[in-house]
């Protein structure tokens, strides 16, 4: 009896001794967690990221419309001119045609070299035209961006946000995007403002 009494003791002792262990360590590990918690919680609470939809800036922006009328004007105007040729050249080949046996292997030569001639000019044309409408949309673009930056810039001087990210066809990385941090309209409206102020003559 006095053998079970000691033996008792020990499992309790042990027992007792288990529980410290697990009730102590348990909340060493909780303020770990919650000290894990409060860093990330403050980490965001000092990053606000909003985002602006560049489609709408393309289709709502008073001045990259123009630019961009412009642009599809030329594009249309070379496209025009080029197929013009083409059927100017077809045309005279009928006629020259229509000439039947009455033409000469010289004249019909020195027809088929002069049109191939004409080919040339016309497709050396179009690719110089076509180079510098490219150059032209390229600068459009950048200069675009450095107006869009500065606007940022001043709309952001308060340091609100610490990213300011674009959305749109063809660059969408943002797998989520809360609605509440979309300055778009924002961003428009500001736009139009100073860009229209400064093509007023």
């Amino acid at each position: 009896m006095k053998q079970f009494s000691s033996i008792l003791n020990v499992v309790l002792i042990a027992a007792v001794a288990l529980l410290y262990y697990f009730h102590f360590s348990g909340n060493k590990k909780d303020k770990q967690t919650n000290a894990a918690v409060k860093h990330v919680d403050s980490c965001i609470g000092t990053q606000v990221i909003a985002y602006i939809d560049l489609d709408s800036l393309n289709n709502n922006v008073d001045y990259i419309k123009q630019r961009k009328k412009e642009l599809e004007q030329e594009q249309s105007l070379i496209v025009n001119e080029y197929q013009g040729a083409y059927q100017q050249m077809e045309a005279d080949r009928n006629n020259f045609i229509k000439r039947g046996n009455a033409i000469t292997q010289q004249e019909a030569e020195e027809f088929q070299e002069k049109l191939q001639q004409r080919q040339q000019m016309v497709e050396s044309s179009r690719q110089m035209k076509s180079q510098k409408l490219a150059e032209k949309s390229a600068k459009a673009m950048d200069d675009m961006q450095t107006k869009l930056k500065a606007f940022l810039n001043d709309y952001n001087k308060d340091k609100r946000y610490s990213y300011i990210l674009a959305t749109g066809t063809g660059l969408d990385y943002l797998f989520y995007k809360d609605s509440a941090q979309n300055i778009t309209q924002d961003v428009i409206k500001g736009l139009n403002a100073v860009l229209n102020k400064k093509t007023t003559p």
